[in-house]
C-alpha cells in the first residue's frame, strides 16, 4: 500500500534516484519513498546508456563528481555485495584540430591539478601503438586515462536500491506523479495516480521528465530531452576485450567493447528536443559510414542491435544540483547531459548533505544551482559527447 506520509519523496527510479534513497536512508533521514512509475527500476535513460564512466572532464565540479563516484564504482561489490562490472579500459580522445589539441592539453593540466595523475597527452605515434587498428588520418593527438572505463548502469541501480531498503526505504513502482502541492512556499504533498503522499522535501530524480515534474510546482527547470542512439555489432575477435573507449572528439563518434563485439555510436548535432526512442535510420547509416572510416574492419561485422535512449539537457551541460530557491523543500538531481550514470554516486552523496545538513561538503555544488541560468552564470562543459 502506498503510504500517505513520507519525510522525503524521491520522484525517479533510475540510478541517480536510487543512489539518492541510498545515501539519504544511510544516514537515517526518516521515512525515504522511492516512486517510480514504470514496473522495473532503470527503465528510462539508465538503461539506454552506453555505460561510459571518465575522469576526462573539462570543469573541476564534473572532475570532482567523477573521482568520488568511480571509487565507489571500483569497491562496489565491496561496498554493496553486487559487482558493478568495472572494466578500466581507459578513454582515448582523439583530436582533430590545434584547437581541440588546445582545449584538451589544458584539461589535461586541470585533471591533473585537481588529482588524476594517470591522465594524459598522447602524439600520434603513441596512439598508433596503443590502438593500431584504428585509422589515424587527421589525428593531431589525444587524451587518455587508464582509470576510465566502463560499468554496468543496471547492476549499480539496484545495488543501490538494495542498499536503500536495507536501511529502511520504501519503493513503489508502478507509481506515476501528476501534481505537487505547495502551502507557504514550501513542498506539502505530491499527487500521484495511487493516492497523494504528505511530505515537506521533495527531490526531483526524473532525468528527461525533470522539467515536467518541475511544472507541476510552477518551477522553470531548462532541461531537454534529446534522444541519442547507439548500435552493436555482432562478435570482432579482432578487437580485443581491453581495446580502449575510443572518442573521435570533433565527431562525437565512439565506439567501445561489448561482449564480443563492438558498441557504437555518436551524437546528432541536428537532433531536436523529444522524447521519441524510435531509431533514426539516416543517421544511423551516417553513423556506420563514420565508424568504417575510423574503424576499417567494421566493413566485416554485422549490426546485432539498435538502441536509443534521452539525454537530459540543460544549456551548459552541467546537471542541477540543488534545492530550488523559489520553493522550499524541493531539490532537483537532474540535467547531467549524458554523464549522469557515472555521477550517480556522487549526486546521492551530496543530495543527502545538501537535504540533510543544509550544505555538500563532500563536493562543492554551489556552482550548479537552478538559478545560474536565469542569471547569467553558466559553467560550460567541453567534453560532451
Amino acid at each position: 500500500m502506498l503510504p500517505t506520509t513520507a519525510d522525503i519523496v524521491i520522484i525517479g527510479g533510475g540510478c541517480m534516484g536510487a543512489s539518492v534513497a541510498y545515501y539519504l536512508a544511510a544516514r537515517g533521514a526518516g521515512k525515504v519513498l522511492l516512486l517510480e512509475r514504470e514496473k522495473f527500476l532503470g527503465m528510462g535513460s539508465t538503461g539506454r546508456n552506453a555505460g561510459g564512466i571518465r575522469y576526462q572532464f573539462s570543469t573541476e565540479v564534473n572532475i570532482r563528481l567523477s573521482m568520488f563516484s568511480i571509487d565507489v564504482i571500483a569497491r562496489f561489490e565491496e561496498l554493496f555485495g553486487i559487482s558493478a562490472c568495472y572494466h578500466p579500459i581507459g578513454y582515448l580522445f582523439l583530436l582533430t584540430t590545434p584547437r581541440e589539441v588546445k582545449i584538451f592539453k589544458a584539461n589535461v593540466a586541470l585533471q591533473q591539478r585537481v588529482g588524476v595523475p594517470c591522465v594524459r597527452y598522447l602524439e600520434p605515434d603513441e596512439i598508433a601503438r596503443l590502438v593500431p587498428l584504428v585509422n589515424l588520418d587527421g589525428v593531431l593527438g589525444g587524451t587518455f586515462c587508464p582509470r576510465d572505463g566502463l560499468a554496468d548502469p543496471n547492476s549499480i541501480t539496484q545495488g543501490f536500491a538494495k542498499g536503500a531498503r536495507a536501511r529502511g526505504a520504501q519503493i513503489e513502482m508502478e507509481t506515476t506523479v501528476t501534481g505537487i502541492k505547495t502551502e507557504h512556499g514550501r513542498v506539502a504533498a505530491v499527487v500521484t495516480d495511487r493516492g497523494e503522499i504528505a511530505t515537506r522535501t521533495l527531490v526531483n530524480c526524473a532525468g528527461p521528465w525533470a522539467a515536467q515534474i518541475g511544472a507541476f510546482a510552477g518551477l522553470d527547470i531548462p532541461i531537454v530531452p534529446v534522444r541519442r542512439q547507439f548500435f552493436t555489432t555482432d562478435a570482432l575477435p579482432q578487437i580485443p576485450r581491453d581495446h580502449a573507449f575510443v572518442i573521435e572528439f570533433a565527431t562525437s563518434l565512439y565506439f567501445h567493447p561489448e561482449g564480443a563485439g563492438l558498441l557504437v555510436g555518436m551524437s546528432n548535432p541536428d537532433e531536436k528536443p523529444s522524447e521519441s526512442y524510435a531509431i533514426d535510420e539516416e543517421f544511423h547509416c551516417q553513423t556506420l559510414e563514420r565508424a568504417m572510416a575510423r574503424l576499417p574492419l567494421l566493413e566485416n561485422a554485422c549490426v546485432a542491435s539498435q538502441i536509443a535512449g534521452l539525454y537530459e539537457v540543460t544549456p551548459d551541460a552541467h546537471p542541477i544540483l540543488a534545492q530550488a530557491r523559489a520553493l522550499s523543500g524541493l531539490y532537483i538531481a537532474a540535467g547531467f547531459s549524458g554523464h549522469g550514470f557515472q555521477h550517480c554516486p556522487a549526486t546521492g552523496k551530496v543530495m543527502s548533505e545538501l537535504i540533510l545538513d543544509g550544505n555538500a561538503t563532500t563536493i562543492d555544488i554551489s556552482a550548479l544551482d537552478l538559478e545560474r541560468f536565469a542569471e547569467g552564470r553558466l559553467v560550460q562543459e567541453v567534453n560532451v559527447v
